[in-house]
């Protein structure tokens, strides 16, 4: 196999690599918040329920998780899965793993504001949703982003984990190419291709750190 074949075979694994990673972040940020709210609420069984799903998601390798949830259908359930499931159970897998760990740092952001400025807001009359929206939000993002930073950048190396379950990603495609040619080249490659990934996603998550420190 020449350079430019195999340049292409791995772009088009980066290319899955790539969308396993933007799909994660799109529904994981919003449920890691959803979560955090679970978390914080004052009905104890919510607070059970959530405290317990993130101490699971937390304690246990992402790997197990992706095999669980690819094979608990089939083999626990009875189920018959879709040819494409698999990819699906890529991304259900990563998004309630990621979830767990953005709805900690939500807590942590929204438990260090103070409680006077719920209290001011209240007074000036605006409503419980408002006052998160307008008020406690915008000071979260800032206070989070460096910790949000460095899940994402750790999600760009994860993405690698797919091949527990045999999704062609870049690091499986890699892989097949290595053994194939019997050649570490393809992975010394790949390994290029994640860095400048890493590099992309490190470079504007800086930018946007550097938008949001409007007090520095």
């Amino acid at each position: 196999m020449d350079i430019f074949t195999m340049l292409l075979k791995l772009g088009s694994g980066m290319l899955v690599s790539v969308l396993i990673f933007v799909l994660t972040l799109l529904f994981s940020l919003p449920l890691g918040l959803l979560v955090s709210f679970g978390r914080m609420s004052k009905n104890g069984f919510i607070r059970t329920v959530t405290k317990v799903y993130i101490s699971i998601m937390r304690g246990t390798p992402l790997m197990l998780q992706l095999l669980v949830v690819y094979f608990a259908p089939s083999i626990v359930f009875k189920l018959k899965v879709p040819a494409g499931y698999r990819f699906a159970a890529v991304i259900i897998a990563f998004v309630i793993n990621y979830a767990a760990y953005f709805a900690e740092i939500y807590r942590s952001g929204i438990e260090s504001i103070p409680k006077g400025q719920y209290e001011a807001a209240k007074v000036l009359g605006y409503s419980q949703a408002q006052t998160f929206v307008k008020i406690i939000l915008p000071q979260v993002i800032k206070i989070i982003l460096p910790s949000v930073t460095n899940e994402i950048i750790t999600l760009v190396k994860d993405t690698s984990l797919a091949f527990a379950i045999a999704q062609a990603e870049m690091f499986t495609v890699a892989k097949q190419i290595s053994a194939a040619q019997a050649s570490i080249m393809p992975l010394m490659v790949a390994g290029v291709f994640y860095y400048i990934f890493n590099l992309i996603v490190a470079t504007t998550m800086e930018k946007v750190e550097k938008i949001h420190s409007y007090y520095r």
